[in-house]
């Protein structure tokens, strides 16, 4: 089972949320997942996001691919490089 770390989008029309999620490569986008691991809000004055730092690494750590936009994401946050690190110290 190929796993991705993914958006799910969620909210009304021209007004988007999204939660970031595990989930089987072959659901659909806003569809079954495995675990919510944080969220992520374009549209608010300041874009508000929010990711489980310690879930993302552990699910990274045992295959799990992010999404370029999630990727990007974790970049911003730095979790890819306790990813990193934590690769290294192996």
């Amino acid at each position: 089972m190929a796993v991705k770390i993914r958006l799910k989008r969620m909210g009304s029309n021209k007004k988007p949320f999204y939660r970031i999620v595990v989930a089987d490569s072959r659901s659909p986008r806003d569809g079954k997942f495995i675990e919510e691991i944080g969220y992520y809000n374009p549209i608010s004055a300041v874009k508000e996001i929010k990711i489980n730092d310690e879930k993302a690494v552990k699910w990274l750590s045992v295959g799990a691919q992010p999404t370029d936009t999630v990727k990007k994401l974790f970049t911003n946050n730095g979790i890819m490089e306790q990813f990193e690190a934590k690769k290294q110290s192996k």
